[in-house]
């Protein structure tokens, strides 16, 4: 039997504690892009894999880097003088032995591939064959990680000793604050102000019943004519911001501030503001590196207990640094669904390298509950949800596979 505690938090639920942190970073910010590359990266060998020799065998390409260009925007134009440079660095199945021939993979045109290719999805004006160099260190695995990875158990076994975090439900701040980047970052808001680019960073604070957004978006150099242009282009996304706002926190007050490091004067040649030629920042000088961004729930969340944990690039088979997360989160989310008289829940599942993953060493799950609540009465309901959700956890190799669930 999976070895569960459940048990009650006396705290106050984030909502009604004074102040609140979150933060998001956006599809074309550089600690989102790079994750982003590694993950697209792992999708693409795991795929190879299952389709050549039937199941996905030992990587983990959670080590990348993205080091920043070099660019010259201006009003109506602007130029990438030197490239992005994004190097995947981890470990890979090389070779394999399948049905007595030897078989060598390709990974190195499906890092280069399957990266350019996310490129294009996520960005309008970041050329991959122009504007960023993609370098990869990869080697094979140690024996014994392989052989736990490729193990023909019929549950996979860990091939980590880690733990993941989920919890449930968002407050108002971080639904806003996903939600504004999502926004920000759609196509319906791209067709109507285009020059708003895809680096986009939201960061929320409350402070009883206000809230505060700052608001990062690289703006697009080449269309933007002119300062003017630019300013208005700002008021036009704070307007939409705010409209989202009144419409998912009517019982807050809300401020909105987007680019504050701009500074502008009446002479137009003295401003210094955030134009970007591609639309991300990597483009001159602001780096990334893997999991240095969202957690697996898309946000930053102090107020919250996390995991440091990359989900990015690791295998989706074995890796409970992707895998614990995942479930941790679908864990939280059922159980605040289907249980009443819970006002938080919070996950953790830590794993046994070597273990099977659906037998954590430890699951805990800590409950905030209302107070006419008999605690004693949802601790059967709790605990039967949880062991529902582990004899079920392979499920998630193919929700990542299909990319149904979000990482970060």
């Amino acid at each position: 039997m999976p070895n569960i505690v459940i048990e009650k938090l006396y705290q106050k639920p984030v909502e009604e504690q004074k102040t609140e942190f979150v933060e998001r970073k956006g599809v074309g910010h550089p600690d989102f892009l790079i994750d982003t590359a590694c993950e697209a990266v792992s999708i693409a060998l795991s795929k190879y894999y299952l389709d050549n020799f039937g199941q996905i065998l030992h990587h983990n390409v959670d080590k990348g880097l993205l080091v920043g260009g070099r660019a010259s925007p201006s009003f109506g134009g602007g130029i990438v003088e030197e490239p992005i440079y994004i190097l995947i660095a981890g470990r890979v199945t090389t070779e394999v032995n399948y049905k007595n021939e030897r078989n060598t993979i390709p990974y190195g045109s499906l890092i280069i591939s399957s990266i350019k290719q996310v490129i294009k999805e996520n960005f309008r004006f970041l050329d991959p064959d122009k504007h960023v160099i993609i370098d990869y260190k990869v080697k094979p695995g140690s024996r014994e990680l392989k052989t736990i990875v490729e193990s023909k158990e019929k549950v996979p076994l860990a091939n980590d000793t880690s733990y993941g975090v989920g919890f449930a439900p968002l407050s108002k701040v971080e639904k806003l604050v996903y939600n504004t980047e999502r926004l920000i970052n759609s196509k319906e808001f791209k067709s109507e102000i285009p020059e708003s680019g895809e680096d986009c960073k939201v960061m929320g604070v409350r402070n009883k019943d206000k809230i505060v957004l700052t608001i990062a978006d690289g703006i697009v150099s080449h269309l933007t004519p002119d300062l003017d242009h630019y300013i208005s282009v700002k008021e036009e996304i704070k307007e939409k911001v705010l409209d989202l706002a009144c419409k998912l926190v009517p019982d807050k007050e809300i401020e909105v501030y987007i680019n504050t490091a701009d500074r502008i004067f009446k002479d137009p040649k003295k401003s210094k503001v955030y134009l970007t030629v591609t639309g991300t920042s990597a483009e001159a000088g602001d780096d990334g590196n893997t999991g240095r961004g969202n957690r697996a729930n898309g946000l930053i969340t102090p107020a919250r207990q996390m995991s440091l944990e990359a989900c990015a690039g690791k295998n989706p088979v074995s890796h409970v640094g992707k895998i614990y997360n995942v479930a941790a989160e679908l864990i939280a989310k059922k159980i605040y669904e289907e249980v009443k008289g819970i006002q938080e829940v919070y996950v953790k599942l830590v794993s046994q390298i070597g273990q099977p993953i659906d037998k954590p060493l430890l699951s805990s799950v800590q409950l905030i509950t209302e107070n006419n609540i008999p605690f004693n009465s949802i601790k059967y309901e709790v605990k039967e949800i949880v062991k529902s959700e582990l004899r079920n956890i392979t499920n998630i190799t193919q929700l990542v596979l299909n990319r149904k669930v979000q990482l970060f």
